[in-house]
C-alpha cells in the first residue's frame, strides 16, 4: 500500500448515508491502513471501507460520490478536490497493480485453473490450501482483514478511537508483538471471545478487557491466547476452512474472496465463544512476550492442565512494563472519548 504514503496524515468532510432511506450525516474521512476510515464529529470511527474495493459513481462530477463496492447500499459524498483527487490516486495505483491479462494470459489462466482443479480434486486439499496461503502476499491478507473488521463494525457498531487512546494502543501493540509485526490492535464494541486475531495482522479487542479490567497483564493475555492461536492456524486458512475449496481456488486464480463469504466470516467470529489453542503455544506466546499468564488465565476460569503447563512461569529478566499508568488509563478511555 505504497500509495497511501503521502496520504496517511490526509483528512476532508463528508457526507455518508448508510442506505437510500437513511439521512445524510455529516463525517470526517481519513485514510487508514488499507481502509477509508469514516469518523463522527467526535472522531469516534463509524464504518472502514476496504480501500481496494471502493468504487466511484460518478467519475467527472462533483461532488464525487464514492460505495464501499458494487453491491453496497451507502453512499459517501465529498466535495473536497484534495481528498477526492487522493482517493482517485490510489484507486488508479491499485488497477495499474492488478494484472489486465489477454487473450493469450487469459488462456493460460483458464489452463492454470483447470490444473489447479485437478489438483484441489486429485491432490490433497490441504496441501492445495496451504499452496494458496503461500502466495497472498501481506498487502491482500491486510485488505482481506479490514474488509471483515467492516462486516464486524456492521454488526456491533464502530470500533473504539481516540488520539491518545490509539497511541497507547499501538504502544501495546509494539510491546506484545514487536514494532515490526504487520497489523494493529483495534478496540470493538462486543467480541464474545475477548480478542480475536484476522488475516492481515489485525486483532479485535473487545471493549471490557480495557474497560473492566485495572491490570494490562488481563487485555494482554487474551491478545496472546489469540496469536497463539493464529500461529497454530493462519487466520485467512480459517477463513478457507469455513468458506470451501471453491472460496480457495477463487483466491488462488483471481487473488480475491466473495465478499458474501468475508461478511459470512465476520458472524462466524462474533458467534466463537472463545479462542481455541494448546497449553504449550500458549506457554511459549506468554514466555516469548515476558507477559505473567495468570491474570488472563484466571479471567479464563482455565483447565488444570492449561495452568498446570504454565505453572512457575520464569522469565530470564525483568521484563519491560506493558504500559505506563498513564497509558493504561488513556487506553481505558479510548471508547469513551
Amino acid at each position: 500500500m505504497t500509495a497511501l504514503d503521502k496520504f496517511d496524515r490526509l483528512e476532508s468532510g463528508g457526507l455518508w448515508r448508510e442506505s437510500p432511506e437513511a439521512q445524510r450525516r455529516d463525517v470526517t474521512v481519513s485514510f487508514g491502513k488499507a481502509t477509508l476510515v469514516l469518523s463522527d464529529g467526535a472522531g469516534r470511527p463509524i464504518t472502514h471501507w476496504s480501500l481496494p474495493a471502493v468504487l466511484r459513481q460518478n467519475a467527472g462530477t462533483r461532488p464525487a460520490i464514492f460505495t464501499p463496492d458494487e453491491h453496497a447500499t451507502e453512499t459517501l459524498e465529498i466535495e473536497d478536490d484534495i481528498m477526492v483527487d487522493a482517493i482517485e490516486q490510489v484507486r488508479k495505483a491499485l488497477i495499474k497493480s492488478h494484472p489486465h491479462p489477454g487473450k493469450l494470459r487469459g488462456s493460460l489462466m483458464a489452463v492454470t485453473l483447470l490444473v489447479m482443479l485437478g489438483l484441489a480434486l486429485f491432490w490433497a486439499p490441504s496441501a492445495f490450501t496451504h499452496k494458496t496461503l503461500s502466495v497472498v502476499p501481506q498487502s491482500k491478507r491486510t485488505e482481506i482483514g479490514a474488509t471483515i473488521l467492516g462486516h464486524y463494525q456492521r454488526l456491533t457498531g464502530p470500533t473504539c478511537r481516540s488520539p491518545l487512546g490509539t497511541t497507547a494502543l499501538d504502544t501495546l501493540k509494539d510491546r506484545l508483538l514487536g514494532a515490526a509485526s504487520p497489523g494493529q490492535l483495534v478496540v470493538v464494541q462486543d467480541l464474545p471471545q475477548g480478542a480475536a486475531a484476522l488475516p492481515g495482522g489485525i486483532i479485535m479487542i473487545d471493549r471490557s478487557l480495557v474497560e473492566q479490567h485495572d491490570d494490562p497483564a488481563i487485555a494482554a493475555g487474551y491478545v496472546l491466547a489469540a496469536v497463539a492461536g493464529r500461529s497454530a492456524g493462519d487466520p485467512l486458512q480459517a477463513l478457507l476452512d469455513q468458506s470451501g475449496l471453491q472460496t480457495t481456488m477463487t483466491l488462488f486464480t483471481t487473488g480475491d474472496i466473495p465478499d458474501d463469504m468475508l461478511r459470512s466470516y465476520a458472524d462466524k467470529v462474533r458467534a466463537t465463544a472463545q479462542t481455541t489453542t494448546t497449553p504449550a503455544a500458549l506457554r511459549a506466546a506468554f514466555d516469548a512476550a515476558g507477559v505473567p499468564a495468570k491474570p488472563y488465565l484466571d479471567t479464563r476460569q482455565a483447565s488444570a492442565a492449561t495452568y498446570a503447563a504454565l505453572e512457575g512461569q520464569r522469565f530470564d529478566a525483568t521484563p519491560d512494563p506493558l504500559l505506563g499508568d498513564s497509558d493504561w488509563v488513556r487506553l481505558q478511555g479510548i471508547c469513551s472519548s
